[in-house]
């Protein structure tokens, strides 16, 4: 059964562009060393009446959004093998060394999901 990484993270709106550009290189990135999809999504729909709100989980202040990501993969092995390959990357890492990130990492929320329903 396939493997998900996923991401939800607060961006400043005024920044969504840059993200938007960086978002576009690192799915590349993912895809070149193997991921079988890289989706990027900017919240529109946030107040909602019931469950935790996106925003509210990641700390999101005024004037941010919340963008939802995930990468797929064939399995949590392959997840492996690809995410090295991805932190071994000259590109990634000419990305991830900017002290311009377009948003913070430390209010991210990430983690590594099995498959369950696929329909």
């Amino acid at each position: 059964m396939r493997y998900v990484d996923g991401y939800v993270l607060p961006v400043a709106r005024k920044h969504l562009g840059l993200y938007l550009s960086a978002a576009r290189k690192a799915g590349r990135v993912w895809r070149d060393h193997g991921a079988l999809e890289y989706r990027e999504c900017v919240g529109e729909d946030l107040k909602v009446k019931w469950g935790a709100l996106f925003p509210r989980v990641v700390r999101a202040k005024p004037g941010e959004t919340v963008v939802f990501s995930w990468i797929v993969f064939k399995s949590r092995a392959h997840r492996d093998r690809v995410n090295a390959k991805v932190m071994k990357d000259k590109r990634m890492n000419a990305m991830m060394d900017s002290k311009d990130m377009p948003f913070d990492m430390k209010r991210m929320v990430y983690g590594g999901f099995k498959v369950m329903v696929d329909a």
